[in-house]
Protein backbone atom coordinates (compact mmCIF):
# COMPACT_ATOMS: atom_id res chain seq x y z
CA UNK A 1 0.00 0.00 0.00
CA UNK A 2 1.57 3.76 -1.08
CA UNK A 3 1.62 6.53 1.13
CA UNK A 4 -0.50 9.68 0.06
CA UNK A 5 1.61 12.03 -0.72
CA UNK A 6 -0.48 14.96 -1.81
CA UNK A 7 -2.49 16.45 1.31
CA UNK A 8 -6.35 16.30 0.47
CA UNK A 9 -8.39 19.01 1.99
CA UNK A 10 -10.98 19.64 4.47
CA UNK A 11 -14.57 18.41 2.99
CA UNK A 12 -12.71 15.88 0.32
CA UNK A 13 -14.34 12.64 0.34
CA UNK A 14 -12.46 9.14 0.52
CA UNK A 15 -13.92 5.72 -0.33
CA UNK A 16 -12.20 2.91 1.39
CA UNK A 17 -10.26 0.22 0.40
CA UNK A 18 -10.02 -2.10 2.94
CA UNK A 19 -11.46 -2.55 6.45
CA UNK A 20 -9.79 -0.72 9.18
CA UNK A 21 -9.97 -1.89 12.86
CA UNK A 22 -9.65 1.09 15.79
CA UNK A 23 -6.32 0.48 17.54
CA UNK A 24 -6.82 3.44 19.90
CA UNK A 25 -10.02 5.26 21.14
CA UNK A 26 -8.81 8.21 18.82
CA UNK A 27 -9.98 6.32 15.62
CA UNK A 28 -12.29 5.84 13.50
CA UNK A 29 -12.69 2.14 12.38
CA UNK A 30 -14.82 1.75 9.07
CA UNK A 31 -15.43 -1.03 6.68
CA UNK A 32 -14.28 -1.64 2.95
CA UNK A 33 -16.60 0.70 0.61
CA UNK A 34 -17.65 2.84 3.06
CA UNK A 35 -17.41 6.59 2.54
CA UNK A 36 -15.81 9.37 4.58
CA UNK A 37 -14.91 13.02 4.72
CA UNK A 38 -12.04 14.50 5.76
CA UNK A 39 -12.05 16.89 8.69
CA UNK A 40 -8.26 18.25 8.69
CA UNK A 41 -5.05 17.22 7.87
CA UNK A 42 -2.50 16.36 10.52
CA UNK A 43 1.05 16.65 11.10
CA UNK A 44 1.53 13.19 9.51
CA UNK A 45 0.86 13.10 6.24
CA UNK A 46 0.51 9.17 6.55
CA UNK A 47 -2.84 9.92 8.65
CA UNK A 48 -6.65 12.07 8.51
CA UNK A 49 -8.97 12.99 10.81
CA UNK A 50 -11.88 12.09 9.14
CA UNK A 51 -15.85 11.42 9.92
CA UNK A 52 -18.17 8.48 8.51
CA UNK A 53 -22.00 9.05 7.61
CA UNK A 54 -22.94 8.83 11.16
CA UNK A 55 -20.99 11.48 12.06
CA UNK A 56 -18.71 9.93 14.29
CA UNK A 57 -15.01 11.42 13.80
CA UNK A 58 -11.98 10.07 14.29
CA UNK A 59 -8.06 9.38 13.03
CA UNK A 60 -7.79 7.09 9.78
CA UNK A 61 -4.96 5.52 7.84
CA UNK A 62 -3.99 7.63 4.09
CA UNK A 63 -3.02 4.44 2.57
CA UNK A 64 -6.59 2.78 3.20
CA UNK A 65 -8.69 4.77 1.38
CA UNK A 66 -8.52 6.36 -2.33
CA UNK A 67 -10.30 10.24 -2.91
CA UNK A 68 -13.66 10.04 -4.63
CA UNK A 69 -13.43 11.59 -7.96
CA UNK A 70 -15.35 13.31 -10.32
CA UNK A 71 -15.55 11.16 -13.47
CA UNK A 72 -13.77 13.03 -15.88
CA UNK A 73 -16.02 15.26 -17.70
CA UNK A 74 -15.96 14.79 -21.76
CA UNK A 75 -15.15 10.42 -20.79
CA UNK A 76 -16.96 8.60 -23.44
CA UNK A 77 -18.44 5.85 -20.51
CA UNK A 78 -20.27 3.19 -21.91
CA UNK A 79 -21.82 0.47 -19.77
CA UNK A 80 -21.66 -1.86 -23.07
CA UNK A 81 -17.96 -0.72 -24.70
CA UNK A 82 -18.39 -3.85 -26.99
CA UNK A 83 -21.61 -2.63 -28.80
CA UNK A 84 -19.81 -1.34 -32.63
CA UNK A 85 -23.99 -0.67 -33.70
CA UNK A 86 -24.07 -0.79 -37.08
CA UNK A 87 -21.23 -2.48 -38.98
CA UNK A 88 -21.20 -5.06 -41.44
CA UNK A 89 -19.79 -8.90 -40.96
CA UNK A 90 -16.68 -7.84 -42.92
CA UNK A 91 -15.66 -5.06 -40.49
CA UNK A 92 -16.30 -7.24 -37.50
CA UNK A 93 -13.86 -9.45 -38.67
CA UNK A 94 -11.47 -6.91 -39.23
CA UNK A 95 -11.69 -5.61 -35.72
CA UNK A 96 -11.46 -9.10 -34.11
CA UNK A 97 -7.99 -9.56 -36.21
CA UNK A 98 -5.54 -10.51 -35.36
CA UNK A 99 -7.29 -13.86 -34.19
CA UNK A 100 -7.88 -14.09 -30.46
CA UNK A 101 -10.44 -16.81 -29.10
CA UNK A 102 -12.59 -15.23 -26.49
CA UNK A 103 -12.24 -11.59 -28.08
CA UNK A 104 -15.84 -10.63 -28.96
CA UNK A 105 -18.07 -7.85 -29.83
CA UNK A 106 -22.06 -7.01 -30.72
CA UNK A 107 -23.07 -5.39 -33.71
CA UNK A 108 -26.77 -4.54 -35.49
CA UNK A 109 -27.36 -7.06 -37.54
CA UNK A 110 -27.54 -5.84 -41.44
CA UNK A 111 -29.35 -9.12 -42.27
CA UNK A 112 -32.06 -8.68 -40.07
CA UNK A 113 -32.88 -5.15 -39.11
CA UNK A 114 -33.95 -5.31 -35.29
CA UNK A 115 -31.71 -8.17 -34.32
CA UNK A 116 -28.53 -7.94 -33.17
CA UNK A 117 -25.28 -10.07 -34.48
CA UNK A 118 -22.68 -11.47 -31.78
CA UNK A 119 -19.38 -11.97 -33.27
CA UNK A 120 -16.66 -13.94 -31.54
CA UNK A 121 -13.37 -15.15 -32.17
CA UNK A 122 -12.39 -18.91 -32.11
CA UNK A 123 -9.71 -20.87 -32.89
CA UNK A 124 -8.73 -18.72 -36.00
CA UNK A 125 -11.86 -17.67 -37.17
CA UNK A 126 -15.31 -15.50 -36.33
CA UNK A 127 -18.42 -16.71 -35.59
CA UNK A 128 -21.38 -15.57 -35.90
CA UNK A 129 -24.66 -15.63 -33.77
CA UNK A 130 -27.73 -14.05 -34.60
CA UNK A 131 -29.74 -12.74 -31.59
CA UNK A 132 -33.21 -12.58 -31.73
CA UNK A 133 -36.19 -10.66 -30.04
CA UNK A 134 -38.94 -13.32 -29.04
CA UNK A 135 -41.83 -12.10 -27.00
CA UNK A 136 -39.60 -8.90 -25.64
CA UNK A 137 -36.92 -10.91 -25.02
CA UNK A 138 -33.53 -11.69 -26.18
CA UNK A 139 -32.08 -15.47 -27.43
CA UNK A 140 -29.53 -17.22 -29.42
CA UNK A 141 -30.65 -20.48 -28.78
CA UNK A 142 -34.67 -20.14 -27.94
CA UNK A 143 -33.48 -21.96 -24.46
CA UNK A 144 -32.04 -18.98 -22.56
CA UNK A 145 -33.53 -15.80 -22.54
CA UNK A 146 -32.53 -12.33 -21.35
CA UNK A 147 -33.83 -8.98 -20.86
CA UNK A 148 -31.39 -6.99 -22.80
CA UNK A 149 -27.70 -7.15 -24.18
CA UNK A 150 -26.07 -6.86 -21.38
CA UNK A 151 -27.12 -9.86 -19.45
CA UNK A 152 -26.72 -11.76 -22.42
CA UNK A 153 -23.01 -10.68 -22.22
CA UNK A 154 -22.50 -12.00 -18.90
CA UNK A 155 -24.42 -14.85 -19.34
CA UNK A 156 -21.76 -16.35 -22.62
CA UNK A 157 -19.02 -14.67 -20.21
CA UNK A 158 -19.55 -17.38 -17.47
CA UNK A 159 -20.57 -20.30 -19.30
CA UNK A 160 -20.08 -20.93 -23.20
CA UNK A 161 -22.85 -22.18 -23.05
CA UNK A 162 -23.59 -23.82 -26.80
CA UNK A 163 -21.37 -21.21 -28.13
CA UNK A 164 -17.42 -22.26 -29.36
CA UNK A 165 -16.16 -20.29 -26.37
CA UNK A 166 -16.93 -18.24 -23.83
CA UNK A 167 -16.53 -14.24 -24.19
CA UNK A 168 -13.41 -13.90 -22.46
CA UNK A 169 -12.09 -10.40 -23.67
CA UNK A 170 -14.53 -7.27 -25.01
CA UNK A 171 -13.06 -5.40 -28.06
CA UNK A 172 -13.72 -2.02 -27.47
CA UNK A 173 -15.31 0.39 -29.52
CA UNK A 174 -12.79 3.36 -30.04
CA UNK A 175 -13.17 6.10 -28.06
CA UNK A 176 -15.29 4.43 -25.50
CA UNK A 177 -14.62 3.67 -21.92
CA UNK A 178 -16.26 0.94 -19.97
CA UNK A 179 -18.34 2.39 -17.22
CA UNK A 180 -18.09 -0.64 -14.94
CA UNK A 181 -14.64 0.60 -14.82
CA UNK A 182 -14.13 4.19 -14.50
CA UNK A 183 -16.97 3.92 -11.36
CA UNK A 184 -14.63 1.41 -9.47
CA UNK A 185 -11.54 3.37 -10.73
CA UNK A 186 -13.41 7.28 -9.29
CA UNK A 187 -14.74 5.80 -6.09
CA UNK A 188 -18.31 5.85 -7.21
CA UNK A 189 -18.61 2.32 -7.02
CA UNK A 190 -21.12 0.42 -4.28
CA UNK A 191 -21.56 -3.03 -3.16
CA UNK A 192 -24.97 -5.05 -4.42
CA UNK A 193 -24.82 -6.70 -1.04
CA UNK A 194 -24.94 -4.09 1.21
CA UNK A 195 -28.59 -2.56 -0.99
CA UNK A 196 -31.68 -3.94 0.50
CA UNK A 197 -34.38 -2.94 -1.59
CA UNK A 198 -37.71 -2.27 0.03
CA UNK A 199 -40.39 -0.98 -1.97
CA UNK A 200 -41.41 1.05 -4.94
CA UNK A 201 -41.41 5.03 -4.63
CA UNK A 202 -42.28 6.23 -8.31
CA UNK A 203 -41.51 5.61 -12.02
CA UNK A 204 -38.80 7.06 -13.79
CA UNK A 205 -37.38 7.60 -17.54
CA UNK A 206 -34.90 4.41 -16.45
CA UNK A 207 -37.96 2.28 -14.64
CA UNK A 208 -38.72 2.39 -11.20
CA UNK A 209 -37.37 4.30 -8.49
CA UNK A 210 -37.34 2.33 -5.30
CA UNK A 211 -36.64 2.99 -1.48
CA UNK A 212 -33.68 1.23 -0.25
CA UNK A 213 -31.30 0.67 2.45
CA UNK A 214 -27.77 1.09 2.47
CA UNK A 215 -25.14 0.69 5.09
CA UNK A 216 -28.17 1.47 7.40
CA UNK A 217 -29.37 4.18 5.76
CA UNK A 218 -32.64 4.76 3.69
CA UNK A 219 -31.72 5.62 -0.24
CA UNK A 220 -33.39 6.29 -3.43
CA UNK A 221 -31.87 4.06 -5.92
CA UNK A 222 -33.29 4.25 -9.58
CA UNK A 223 -33.07 0.94 -11.50
CA UNK A 224 -32.64 0.86 -15.40
CA UNK A 225 -34.65 -0.96 -16.87
CA UNK A 226 -33.06 -1.99 -20.72
CA UNK A 227 -30.40 -1.02 -23.14
CA UNK A 228 -32.42 1.51 -24.70
CA UNK A 229 -31.66 3.39 -21.30
CA UNK A 230 -28.08 1.81 -20.02
CA UNK A 231 -26.70 5.23 -21.71
CA UNK A 232 -28.69 7.56 -20.27
CA UNK A 233 -28.33 5.78 -17.06
CA UNK A 234 -24.71 6.47 -17.51
CA UNK A 235 -24.72 10.18 -18.51
CA UNK A 236 -27.01 10.85 -15.62
CA UNK A 237 -24.46 9.21 -12.74
CA UNK A 238 -21.05 10.36 -14.81
CA UNK A 239 -22.92 14.21 -14.24
CA UNK A 240 -23.89 13.58 -10.43
CA UNK A 241 -20.53 12.35 -9.55
CA UNK A 242 -19.46 16.12 -10.53
CA UNK A 243 -21.82 17.62 -8.58
CA UNK A 244 -21.81 18.49 -5.34
CA UNK A 245 -24.22 21.37 -2.90
CA UNK A 246 -26.43 21.13 -0.41
CA UNK A 247 -29.11 22.09 -2.63
CA UNK A 248 -28.50 19.44 -4.91
CA UNK A 249 -29.93 15.75 -4.57
CA UNK A 250 -26.36 13.94 -3.64
CA UNK A 251 -25.57 10.81 -5.28
CA UNK A 252 -24.45 8.01 -3.21
CA UNK A 253 -23.13 5.85 -5.78
CA UNK A 254 -23.44 3.11 -8.58
CA UNK A 255 -23.81 -0.34 -8.55
CA UNK A 256 -22.37 -1.99 -11.74
CA UNK A 257 -21.72 -5.34 -10.46
CA UNK A 258 -23.25 -7.60 -13.06
CA UNK A 259 -25.74 -6.25 -15.91
CA UNK A 260 -28.76 -7.87 -14.40
CA UNK A 261 -27.95 -4.91 -11.54
CA UNK A 262 -27.33 -1.38 -12.48
CA UNK A 263 -28.66 1.10 -9.82
CA UNK A 264 -27.96 4.56 -9.37
CA UNK A 265 -28.19 5.84 -5.24
CA UNK A 266 -29.03 8.73 -4.19
CA UNK A 267 -29.93 10.19 -1.14
CA UNK A 268 -33.20 9.44 0.11
CA UNK A 269 -35.73 12.45 -0.15
CA UNK A 270 -38.35 11.88 2.58
CA UNK A 271 -41.12 14.13 1.55
CA UNK A 272 -41.43 13.70 -2.76
CA UNK A 273 -41.50 16.13 -5.36
CA UNK A 274 -41.83 19.79 -4.71
CA UNK A 275 -45.11 19.99 -6.67
CA UNK A 276 -46.92 17.04 -4.94
CA UNK A 277 -45.48 18.89 -1.75
CA UNK A 278 -47.16 22.27 -2.43
CA UNK A 279 -50.42 20.34 -3.77
CA UNK A 280 -50.61 18.26 -1.00
CA UNK A 281 -49.92 21.32 1.60
CA UNK A 282 -51.29 24.10 0.18
CA UNK A 283 -52.18 27.69 1.25
CA UNK A 284 -53.55 26.58 4.06
CA UNK A 285 -50.61 24.85 5.54
CA UNK A 286 -47.69 26.81 3.76
CA UNK A 287 -46.57 30.63 4.40
CA UNK A 288 -44.97 32.67 2.45
CA UNK A 289 -41.96 31.99 4.24
CA UNK A 290 -41.85 28.52 3.56
CA UNK A 291 -42.53 29.31 -0.36
CA UNK A 292 -40.03 31.78 -0.17
CA UNK A 293 -37.18 29.64 1.53
CA UNK A 294 -37.66 26.57 -1.06
CA UNK A 295 -37.13 29.56 -4.10
CA UNK A 296 -34.04 30.23 -2.52
CA UNK A 297 -33.14 26.83 -1.54
CA UNK A 298 -33.56 26.22 -5.66
CA UNK A 299 -31.89 29.02 -6.91
CA UNK A 300 -28.67 28.92 -5.05
CA UNK A 301 -28.68 24.89 -6.34
CA UNK A 302 -28.52 26.43 -9.89
CA UNK A 303 -26.33 28.90 -9.22
CA UNK A 304 -24.16 26.55 -8.07
CA UNK A 305 -24.36 24.84 -11.64
CA UNK A 306 -24.16 28.05 -13.03
CA UNK A 307 -20.96 28.40 -11.80
CA UNK A 308 -19.61 25.19 -12.74
CA UNK A 309 -20.45 25.84 -16.60
CA UNK A 310 -23.87 23.19 -16.51
CA UNK A 311 -27.11 23.23 -17.57
CA UNK A 312 -29.91 21.70 -16.41
CA UNK A 313 -32.37 21.75 -19.11
CA UNK A 314 -35.53 20.01 -16.91
CA UNK A 315 -35.85 22.33 -14.30
CA UNK A 316 -39.41 22.35 -12.56
CA UNK A 317 -41.04 21.70 -9.54
CA UNK A 318 -41.49 18.40 -9.93
CA UNK A 319 -37.66 18.25 -10.57
CA UNK A 320 -37.18 19.27 -7.26
CA UNK A 321 -37.17 17.11 -3.99
CA UNK A 322 -37.79 17.85 -0.44
CA UNK A 323 -35.95 16.67 2.34
CA UNK A 324 -37.32 15.72 5.92
CA UNK A 325 -35.61 18.78 6.85
CA UNK A 326 -37.86 20.65 4.37
CA UNK A 327 -34.63 21.87 1.83
CA UNK A 328 -35.90 21.72 -1.81
CA UNK A 329 -32.90 20.25 -3.50
CA UNK A 330 -32.54 19.75 -7.53
CA UNK A 331 -32.53 16.58 -8.92
CA UNK A 332 -32.92 14.70 -12.31
CA UNK A 333 -30.15 15.93 -14.12
CA UNK A 334 -30.71 13.26 -17.17
CA UNK A 335 -30.84 16.25 -19.66
CA UNK A 336 -27.93 18.19 -17.39
CA UNK A 337 -25.04 18.67 -19.86
CA UNK A 338 -21.77 21.13 -20.36
CA UNK A 339 -22.89 24.30 -21.39
CA UNK A 340 -21.40 23.69 -25.02
CA UNK A 341 -23.47 20.26 -25.62
CA UNK A 342 -26.31 20.25 -28.01
CA UNK A 343 -29.80 18.70 -27.10
CA UNK A 344 -32.45 16.85 -28.95
CA UNK A 345 -35.47 18.79 -28.31
CA UNK A 346 -37.75 16.22 -29.05
CA UNK A 347 -38.26 15.69 -25.03
CA UNK A 348 -38.48 18.77 -23.52
CA UNK A 349 -41.31 20.00 -21.45
CA UNK A 350 -42.63 22.86 -24.03
CA UNK A 351 -44.52 24.61 -20.97
CA UNK A 352 -40.94 24.88 -19.03
CA UNK A 353 -38.35 25.34 -21.55
CA UNK A 354 -37.33 28.79 -22.93
CA UNK A 355 -38.29 30.28 -26.46
CA UNK A 356 -34.74 30.10 -27.93
CA UNK A 357 -34.15 26.26 -26.70
CA UNK A 358 -37.34 25.38 -28.38
CA UNK A 359 -36.99 27.52 -31.89
CA UNK A 360 -32.88 27.06 -32.27
CA UNK A 361 -32.08 24.32 -29.84
CA UNK A 362 -30.07 27.19 -28.20
CA UNK A 363 -29.65 26.15 -24.41
CA UNK A 364 -27.38 28.11 -21.60
CA UNK A 365 -27.93 29.42 -18.02
CA UNK A 366 -29.88 31.77 -19.50
CA UNK A 367 -32.49 28.94 -20.47
CA UNK A 368 -32.62 27.57 -17.36
CA UNK A 369 -33.03 30.77 -15.65
CA UNK A 370 -36.79 31.06 -17.66
CA UNK A 371 -37.42 27.77 -16.31
CA UNK A 372 -36.76 28.97 -13.21
CA UNK A 373 -39.18 31.74 -13.41
CA UNK A 374 -41.99 29.28 -14.34
CA UNK A 375 -40.84 27.08 -11.25
CA UNK A 376 -41.23 30.64 -9.44
CA UNK A 377 -44.60 30.71 -10.80
CA UNK A 378 -45.40 27.08 -9.52
CA UNK A 379 -44.02 27.11 -6.28
CA UNK A 380 -47.02 30.30 -5.60
CA UNK A 381 -49.54 29.19 -7.46
CA UNK A 382 -49.29 25.71 -5.06
CA UNK A 383 -48.07 23.68 -7.80
CA UNK A 384 -50.68 24.21 -10.15
CA UNK A 385 -49.59 23.79 -14.01
CA UNK A 386 -48.39 26.69 -15.73
CA UNK A 387 -50.48 28.13 -18.48
CA UNK A 388 -53.82 27.12 -17.00
CA UNK A 389 -56.43 27.25 -20.13
CA UNK A 390 -54.01 27.83 -22.83
CA UNK A 391 -53.89 24.88 -25.40
CA UNK A 392 -50.18 23.09 -25.34
CA UNK A 393 -49.94 24.12 -29.28
CA UNK A 394 -51.07 27.37 -28.46
CA UNK A 395 -48.21 28.44 -25.51
CA UNK A 396 -45.13 29.37 -27.83
CA UNK A 397 -46.83 31.30 -30.50
CA UNK A 398 -48.26 33.23 -27.81
CA UNK A 399 -44.94 33.53 -25.49
CA UNK A 400 -42.94 34.76 -28.40
CA UNK A 401 -46.05 36.94 -29.33
CA UNK A 402 -44.84 38.84 -25.39
CA UNK A 403 -47.63 36.76 -23.44
CA UNK A 404 -46.39 36.36 -19.70
CA UNK A 405 -48.74 34.60 -17.09
CA UNK A 406 -50.58 36.59 -14.35
CA UNK A 407 -49.22 36.45 -11.00
CA UNK A 408 -50.61 33.77 -9.09
CA UNK A 409 -53.63 34.42 -6.37
CA UNK A 410 -51.71 36.05 -3.79
CA UNK A 411 -48.18 36.10 -5.09
CA UNK A 412 -45.95 39.44 -3.86
CA UNK A 413 -45.63 41.70 -6.14
CA UNK A 414 -41.89 41.87 -5.74
CA UNK A 415 -41.65 37.74 -6.43
CA UNK A 416 -43.59 38.72 -9.83
CA UNK A 417 -41.09 40.77 -10.53
CA UNK A 418 -38.65 38.13 -10.45
CA UNK A 419 -40.99 35.78 -12.81
CA UNK A 420 -41.26 38.58 -15.65
CA UNK A 421 -37.30 39.19 -15.22
CA UNK A 422 -36.80 35.54 -16.24
CA UNK A 423 -39.38 35.42 -18.85
CA UNK A 424 -37.48 38.16 -21.17
CA UNK A 425 -37.33 37.00 -24.87
CA UNK A 426 -34.07 38.51 -25.16
CA UNK A 427 -31.62 35.79 -22.88
CA UNK A 428 -29.43 38.52 -22.48
CA UNK A 429 -31.87 40.36 -20.23
CA UNK A 430 -32.53 37.58 -17.80
CA UNK A 431 -30.62 37.79 -14.69
CA UNK A 432 -28.05 35.43 -13.91
CA UNK A 433 -28.79 33.28 -10.81
CA UNK A 434 -26.13 34.62 -8.74
CA UNK A 435 -28.62 38.17 -8.85
CA UNK A 436 -32.26 36.05 -8.72
CA UNK A 437 -30.68 34.34 -5.17
CA UNK A 438 -29.17 38.09 -3.90
CA UNK A 439 -32.60 39.35 -4.70
CA UNK A 440 -34.57 36.63 -3.02
CA UNK A 441 -31.92 37.01 0.07
CA UNK A 442 -32.83 40.45 -0.02
CA UNK A 443 -36.71 39.57 0.13
CA UNK A 444 -36.17 37.30 2.95
CA UNK A 445 -33.75 39.50 5.09
CA UNK A 446 -36.28 42.65 4.72
CA UNK A 447 -39.55 40.09 5.31
CA UNK A 448 -40.82 41.24 1.96
CA UNK A 449 -42.82 37.87 1.17
CA UNK A 450 -46.01 38.92 2.84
Amino acid sequence: MSVVQTPWQAGTECVANYDFQRRTDQDLPFTKGEVLTIVAVTRDPNWYKAKNKGGQVGFIPANYVQKRQGVKSGTKLSLMPWFHGKITREQAERLLYPPETGLFLVRESTNYPGDYTLCVSCEGKVEHYRIIYKTGKLTIDEEAYFDNLMQLVEHYTNDADGLCTSLMKPKLMEGTVAAQEEFFRSGWALKMKELTLLQTIGRGEFGDVMLGEYKGSKVAVKCIKNDATAQAFVAEALVMTQLRHKNLVQLLGVIVEDRSSLFIVTEFMAKGSLVDYLRSRGRSVLGGDCLLKFSLDVSEGMEYLEDNNFVHRDLAARNVLVSEENIAKVSDFGLTKEASATQDTSKLPVKWTSPEALREKNFSTKSDVWSFGILLWEIYSFGRVPYPRIALKDVVPRVEKGYKMDAPDGCPAIVYELMKQCWHLDPNQRPSFRKLREQLEHIKDNELYQ
